[in-house]
């Protein structure tokens, strides 16, 4: 995700679950919410260093 930002990637699809080691599919490439706010955190700011923003 990061380098897709900062390659001007237009769009993400970042799965998110609140547990998920018992989501039903995709459980090991889900974010937590608490991960996600952390990585949306830091894309921020790449997005900004390139002239973009999310």
């Amino acid at each position: 995700a990061k380098a897709a930002v900062a390659a001007g990637a237009d769009g993400l699809l970042i799965e998110v679950h609140p547990n998920p080691k018992e989501a039903l599919v995709d459980g090991l490439q889900s974010l937590t919410p608490s991960d996600f706010a952390r990585l949306m955190k830091e894309l921020r700011r790449i997005a900004k260093s390139v002239g973009r923003y999310i």
